[in-house]
């Protein structure tokens, strides 16, 4: 080939070209965004609309509902699911994989556009994004002290603004702490001596609290611009606001009602290691860094605290980078150790220190290399395509092994160092392409996967690819011209003095004896092959199956949930007697934060007075014997013995949000029948062994009284449905009038009764409607109240009612578990109009492993494809694709020896199996071709080939094998991701090598004793 005469022959110019190629690596590794996860595009879309006050119901019917039939129609959309809850209703799209995301947004605003004026007046304006699984937070920090006031004002006068500035940070969200608030306290006996109303006070605010541009005037050469000045200044400006009375008379705010600077109503606090606190949670701009960015604020937090009061502490709760910087670097770890395993090997096998590093320089270039290239595809260093490096580590010194390997028989011929490295390699230059090839190929139909397994694993592919492809540039430019450089001597025939040497020759002399046995038993071989490959398939009930390996991260949740409408009061002393229990615990207990009452900053979910949610962090896995699931399962028994609260413990996956184990989707036409079967789905599959906390969405109905205004009565007062429906909520939930703003914060300004007139039911039936006369008339008389509980959230997908029932798992697969709940809900019978499916994690590793069996499929026709092309012969493929089947023996071994199941990674192992074992196979067949060319007899040359061949393979299969033990022993954080791969490639190509060393030379006979009697029928039909 001409490359490699030039590399031989133009040394210096290699020589710089690859220390430029360093260079640029350097640059763009630098450059390189890292992150835990490739980045995950999912095609999912959210229109979030609130509508205060409003509960479930008429969420659903006045907000969800049109949103729903607006946008069902947009093309691409494969679901429409909905979730109403008070105050706000989420409408989630999930398009079709391949939608346009961008255009299908444009079609959603426009579609929305059309129903916007449908939807009620006091509706916020729906709001419209894609949904983007990276904004999640990469870092909370909590200010906790004495003064709860204080920590507010310093979260958003100081910390807020100060982190927002730090690089790569996106957005800050505050939860906790007390919010300023100035209250205007109605005096009812004042308003009615005076003939004044809540509206006529909340109209003098709003109107008087302006300032605007009026226009502009001349004056002598200038213009003056016009400014009307009226906003409030202090608290007295609010004070002595005036008020208009019905009878025209005037007076001022203060007289009216008690003004009063002060906090609003405390709806949920938040703690961290059981102190009152303020927690900050810090999002990442799209594409920033996520360890950069944690580098940044951590940095940038010794700063700050210097200029906070003494008695405010800032500290570091949970930081999502450090277990993505643990993760790299065990990662990182485990290639040096497999770089420096290979290079061990290749210097037992060649005996020679040059030789070594011949092919040694093959690892870090091809590396380096693959760093550039990973930078233009825009891909990210996570713990996937590091691992892609790990798993191609010893394949990338294959090809250089095959090329100097040739080029020594060359120079042990006689030729001078510089024809041998050229002969040698230009020989070898269309095997080793092609062999590179088909382990190439099989990635192609990886690319094309559609879901979460694209999206994960495509990076991983891309990354072995590039190393692959990089090293075999290597091979036919960089070695030729170093070996003409480096390797002075022939290599030199250690005999018996060297012990690896005698060894292999014991190997050898086995091996033919072997060899010799199977060719004079070749149904026997062949019988013996098939009961192992089906034997191995009896395993598969024994390993199981599950989606992807969740890494144990340290970090766990609690949900607290007491009876619906209990007080917040009530929660947080539930709260105290679970801190109890959790003292035992406290050290593996890294971080302990709660919200009460306030939701779920995880999640992105709203709260309630009666829950709470623990978001924990527990210590390294390196420094506790317990993994995180064994920690939540007794946590969990911990405080099963609370009553009056139902609590479930589950760990977390930050980073990567696959859903729920377990989840099954009810659907039909009504919320209420929904609610029985989803109860009675729990009841059932509570019963399946390594079921672990199911619960139903389906929550118990909140306490509520529904009023109902009788609309003829009301008409008689001059009254409607609107204006009683405002005085109640001016009676028991105040109503914002305008805002206050003193140096630079903003503030409400509310009017509100006293709490003595707005807690209890009597008040209610106390209460007084004014009509627009002046009169006032009692409520009762207006209304009739009804108690009953209403729903807390009302979900829809498709335009139907839906529940979902969802579990996690312990202590068994997810597809044995999926298959006991199929058998479970086959056994119930539903309604008429209803029906459920199987959802979450288990719906889409079903998908996913149809999605990997093709791509296996086309695969396997690449692969073959590439050989056909190569040996011109569509027979000679046929026997050397005869190594795949066997890696299904080492494989099934291997999972169930090692104790994992059957996952993605282990999958993305059997597809690259598929590349890998023809390699062997492909030497050895290409030999005794060779060698039946030069007129030996088939016998011999099998005899020859097989022995002569034995170096090369097992030189090539030990390098990929033990390169792979790292990751296979799953050391180090994150490495449960990479340990089914490693696994699946070590026992399938071992095994599969020790099956083409024996089979493939048997298929071979029997494939040519086949060839040679349909030549001789075809003769025969000739001759007659």
């Amino acid at each position: 080939m001409k490359l490699i005469k030039t590399s031989v022959k133009r040394p210096v110019g290699v020589i710089m070209i690859v220390l430029a190629i360093l260079a640029l690596g350097a640059v763009s590794l630098r450059s390189l965004t890292v992150d835990l996860f490739p980045k995950i595009d999912l095609p999912v879309a959210v229109v979030a609309t609130s509508y205060q006050d409003a509960a479930p119901q008429e969420v659903e019917n006045l907000i969800s509902r049109p949103i729903e039939s607006a946008v069902s129609t947009v093309e691409g959309i494969e679901t429409v699911q909905s979730q109403s809850q008070s105050g706000s209703s989420l409408v989630v799209l999930m398009f079709n994989n391949g939608t346009d995301l961008d255009q299908a947004l444009l079609d959603v605003r426009e579609s929305v556009d059309q129903v916007k004026d449908l939807l009620p007046s006091q509706a916020g304006d729906p709001n419209i994004m894609r949904f983007n699984p990276d904004q999640l937070p990469v870092m909370w920090v909590g200010l906790t002290g004495e003064n709860a006031a204080s920590l507010t004002k310093t979260a958003d006068e100081q910390v807020v603004p100060f982190l927002e500035r730090q690089g790569g940070v996106g957005s800050v969200n505050v939860e906790g702490g007390k919010e300023r608030e100035i209250q205007l306290i109605l005096d009812e006996a004042k308003l009615q001596q005076y003939g004044a109303t809540a509206q006529t006070i909340m109209q003098s605010l709003t109107s008087t609290n302006q300032s605007a541009s009026v226009g502009t005037v001349e004056k002598g050469d200038k213009d003056l611009q016009l400014r009307v000045t009226g906003e409030f200044e202090s608290i007295d400006d609010i004070k002595q606001t005036i008020v208009q009375t019905e009878s025209g008379a005037t007076v001022h705010v203060d007289d009216l009602a008690e003004v009063k600077d002060d906090f609003k109503e405390q709806s949920g606090m938040t703690l961290v290691n059981g102190k009152p606190s303020v927690v900050l949670s810090i999002l990442k701009k799209t594409d920033s860094n996520t360890v950069e960015v944690a580098t940044n604020i951590e940095d940038s937090l010794q700063e700050i605290k210097q200029d906070l009061p003494s008695d405010v502490n800032l500290d570091i709760i949970i930081d999502t980078s450090d277990f993505i910087q643990m993760s790299i670097d065990s990662v990182v770890q485990n290639i040096l150790i497999g770089g420096a395993i290979s290079i061990f090997i290749l210097l037992l096998f060649l005996k020679s220190i040059r030789a070594t590093i011949v092919i040694g320089l093959s690892i870090p270039i091809a590396i380096i290399t693959t760093f550039i290239l990973m930078y233009f595809t825009g891909e990210t260093l996570n713990i996937l395509t590091l691992g892609g490096l790990a798993l191609g580590l010893g394949m990338m010194v294959d090809s250089s092994i095959v090329i100097l390997e040739h080029i020594y028989s060359y120079r042990q011929r006689g030729y001078s160092l510089k024809d041998a490295a050229i002969k040698g390699a230009s020989e070898l230059a269309p095997a080793v392409i092609a062999s590179t090839t088909t382990t190439l190929v099989v990635f192609l139909p990886i690319i094309y996967v559609e879901g979460i397994a694209s999206d994960m694993f495509t990076p991983l592919a891309l990354a072995v690819s590039f190393s692959l492809i990089t090293s075999l540039v290597v091979a036919i430019t960089l070695v030729p011209m170093l070996s003409s450089k480096l390797l002075q001597k022939a290599m030199q025939d250690g005999g018996k003095r060297y012990w690896f040497d005698r060894f292999l020759g014991w190997l050898n002399t086995k091996y033919q004896k072997a060899l010799k046995w199977v060719l004079g038993h070749r149904k026997t071989t062949v019988f013996v092959t098939v009961v192992a490959i089906v034997g191995s398939l009896a395993l598969t009930p024994f390993i199981g199956a599950e989606f992807i390996p969740s890494a144990d991260q340290g970090q766990l949740e609690i949900r607290v949930e007491t009876d619906p409408g209990s007080s917040l009061k009530h929660t947080e002393e539930i709260v105290e007697q679970v801190n109890k229990e959790l003292e035992p615990f406290e050290s593996l207990i890294e971080t302990n934060y709660v919200s009460v009452g306030g939701g779920d900053m995880v999640a992105g979910s709203s709260g309630s007075g009666n829950q709470a949610v623990y978001t924990m962090q527990l210590i390294p896995s390196t420094e506790r014997e317990k993994t995180t699931i064994q920690v939540v399962q007794e946590i969990d028994d911990k405080l099963q013995g609370i009553a009056g609260a139902e609590i479930t413990v589950n760990s977390m996956d930050s980073g990567m949000n696959m859903g729920d184990p377990i989840q099954v989707q009810l659907n039909g036409p009504e919320h209420e029948v929904l609610r029985d079967i989803s109860e009675q789905v729990v009841r059932e599959i509570e019963q399946i062994d390594g079921i672990y906390n199911p619960e139903t969405s389906a929550s118990e109905g909140v306490p509520q009284m529904n009023i109902e205004v009788n609309q003829e009565q009301a008409a008689m007062y001059g009254l409607n449905q609107e204006q009683v429906l405002g005085q109640i909520q001016m009676q028991f939930t105040g109503q914002v009038a305008t805002q206050f703003r003193e140096n630079g914060q903003e503030m409400d300004v509310t009017l509100m009764y006293p709490e003595e007139q707005r807690s209890k039911i009597e008040d209610l039936h106390d209460m007084k409607i004014q009509t627009p006369q002046g009169a006032t008339i009692s409520l009762d008389e207006l209304a009739e109240f009804k108690q009953m509980s209403g729903p807390v959230s009302l979900q829809r997908e498709n335009q139907q009612p839906q529940m979902n029932v969802s579990s996690q798992i312990v202590d068994r697969d997810l597809g044995t578990i999926t298959q006991d709940v199929e058998k479970t809900l086959a056994g119930m019978e539903l309604p008429e109009g209803y029906n459920y499916e199987i959802g979450g994690q288990a719906q889409d590793m079903t998908e996913s492993f149809t999605e990997l069996a093709i791509a296996l499929v086309f695969s396997i026709f690449l692969v073959y494809a590439v050989m056909a092309v190569q040996f011109e012969n569509f027979l000679f493929p046929l026997i050397v694709m005869f190594a795949m089947p066997t890696t299904v023996i080492g494989v099934m071994l291997g999972l169930f020896i090692v104790g994992i199941p059957l996952s993605i990674p282990a999958f993305i192992g059997i597809i690259m199996l598929a590349g890998i074992v023809v390699n062997n196979s492909i030497v050895l067949v290409d030999y005794i071709n060779l060698l039946r060319r030069k007129g030996m007899e088939r016998y011999a040359a099998i005899l020859e080939a097989g022995p002569s061949r034995l170096r090369p393979i097992l030189m090539t299969t030990l390098t990929t094998i033990l390169a792979m033990i790292p990751l296979a022993m799953a050391l180090g954080e994150g490495a449960e991701m990479q340990q089914p791969l490693a696994v699946t490639i070590i026992f399938g190509l071992g095994i599969s090598s020790i099956f083409t060393l024996l089979l493939i030379p048997v298929i071979y006979t029997l494939f040519d004793d086949l060839t040679a009697k349909m030549a001789k029928r075809n003769n025969k039909k000739k001759d007659a």
